[in-house]
This record gives C-alpha cells, sequence and structure tokens, in this order.
C-alpha cells in the first residue's frame, strides 16, 4: 500500500508517479481493481485548483496532512483526490481501466459493469473508468463515504504491482476555465494507454504538440511488474 511518504511530495511528481499503480477497493468479500491511468496535479498556487478559491469546511481534506483523501461533486458525480505536500496541493485521479490478477479475478469486471452501467448498455471494458466520476462508480466511493479520511489496507488502497509507462503525455488540464492556468501541463496519461484515458491529447482538435501537450520517455516496464489478466495482450 502506497502510504503518506509517498504522497508528500510536490504533486506534478506524485501525479506521474501514480500512472500505473492500482486502486483496490473490498466490496464485502470482493476486491475491484483499476490500473490509473490519468492524473492531474494541483497547487494551491495555481487558479486552477480548489484550494485557490480558499480553505472552506468542503475543502478541509487539501490542507490536511499528505495522504489524506478529498473527494467533491462533479455535475453531482463523485470524484477522488488525494492531498500531497503543501497545504491545498492535490491530485486527482482521472481515469484509469479494470484491472485483474490473483486478489481480483475477472469476475470482479462483472460487479464493476454493474456498478457502472452505460446509458445504452455495458460500457466497453477499456471505457469503463475513462473519466474522474467513472473511476469512482465502478469502485463505489462516494464523498459521505470517504472524504476526509486515509487509505485503509482493509478497504481501500493504492498499490504498485511493478508496472512503469514507458512514456507519459503531458497535457493541460480539462474543465479549467479560460485566465484560470489553464495553459499548464500538469495533466499526465500513459502514452500506450491512452484509449482508456479521458481524452487524447495527441488526436484533440486544436491541440498542438510541444503548446498543449508533449511526450516524456520514461525507462521501458519492468520485466518484473505483475501482468493483469485481462490486459496481458496490450501491456
Amino acid at each position: 500500500m502506497l502510504g503518506a511518504v509517498f504522497f508528500d511530495r510536490d504533486p506534478r511528481t506524485v501525479a506521474k508517479d501514480l500512472v500505473g499503480k492500482v486502486l483496490r477497493r473490498r466490496i464485502r468479500s470482493s476486491w475491484l481493481s483499476v490500473q490509473i491511468v490519468e492524473v492531474e496535479a494541483y497547487s494551491i498556487r495555481e487558479k486552477g485548483s480548489h484550494a485557490s478559491l480558499g480553505r472552506t469546511p468542503s475543502r478541509e481534506a487539501l490542507f490536511m496532512p499528505a495522504g489524506t483523501i478529498y473527494m467533491y461533486y462533479s455535475r453531482g458525480a463523485d470524484s477522488l483526490n488525494v492531498s500531497c505536500r503543501g497545504a491545498g496541493n492535490a491530485v486527482l485521479f482521472k481515469a484509469g481501466r479494470p484491472f485483474t490478477d490473483a486478489l481480483s479475478p475477472p469476475e470482479s469486471l462483472d460487479r464493476m459493469h454493474e456498478l457502472n452501467p452505460g446509458s445504452r448498455g455495458e460500457r466497453p471494458l477499456e471505457r469503463l473508468c475513462s473519466g474522474q466520476t467513472l473511476i469512482c462508480r465502478a469502485l463505489e466511493l462516494r464523498v459521505v463515504d470517504w472524504n476526509r479520511r486515509t487509505f485503509d489496507p482493509q478497504t481501500f488502497f493504492v498499490e504498485d504491482v511493478g508496472y512503469r509507462p514507458s512514456r507519459l503525455i503531458q497535457a493541460r488540464r480539462l474543465g479549467i476555465p479560460k485566465g484560470r492556468d489553464e495553459h499548464l501541463l500538469y495533466r499526465f496519461i500513459d502514452f500506450d494507454r491512452v484509449r482508456s484515458a479521458t481524452s487524447n491529447p495527441m488526436t484533440k482538435r486544436g491541440f498542438k504538440e510541444g503548446v498543449d501537450f508533449r511526450i516524456l520517455s520514461l525507462r521501458r516496464p519492468s520485466a518484473n511488474a505483475r501482468r493483469d489478466h485481462f490486459w496481458a495482450k496490450d501491456s
């Protein structure tokens, strides 16, 4: 389980390092898992963050020790964040993809589909968690249950399963109003799994490489990384 030490760093560093980690959530006797594909970083010093709007009871988790869960409603649906080093700094879990292994066998996908149905039938697996509110639905995470709490190894935590992306897409964040530091490249996406991201900066209309996004080359994925059953063919 990733503890407070992991989150007690600059949110941009935390965001990059979270890509490829796995969210684990136990519901009764079953574990559901999502591998993180996309993360956004936020600083109190820039206008795109909730913390820049001031300290309020609903935002208190942002000012609590690193590793504190901050949840809020985005268009009426739940969103998951975690506080980082520095009052008001945090990361937002933006998108992921279902993950299966010994702890979360393929049967766990059925439960995730039940929790997060599409408006026109079952969502494709690669798009089941392609958004901040979709992650929370698929893992049954709610503001009323988890805001201002910390991760718990018995019910909900983040795990390093050994996977390291070979490249990241660093891009502008989504939904930031004009004039609120919308130009900052504080969004990080697994290049090889971009089809499960909220959207693809490389194909987004009006986005230009070097201005709105750039590609970061990292070390190759570890040969010892634990490979999940369902997605092994494209890992």
